[in-house]
């Protein structure tokens, strides 16, 4: 009984964290007329969202066992 809730509330958890990554990857996509600065501030913070989801899936793969 214990393995499921633990198996649920972490699948919880990950769902909550990745939410919270995309969604402040997206803060910038609001208004589509940017000036070049803003686009290139863009790419690169969703360049750092993309990098940040990888870490999470390693931390992931290596903490359960």
């Amino acid at each position: 009984m214990e393995r499921i809730l633990n198996m649920i509330l972490r699948r919880l958890v990950n769902k909550g964290v990745n939410s919270g990554i995309k969604a402040a990857g997206n803060l910038g996509n609001k208004n589509r007329e940017q000036s070049p600065e803003g686009r290139t501030q863009n790419k690169q913070s969703q360049s750092g969202t993309r990098q940040l989801r990888q870490v999470t899936r390693i931390m992931r793969r290596l903490t359960k066992f």
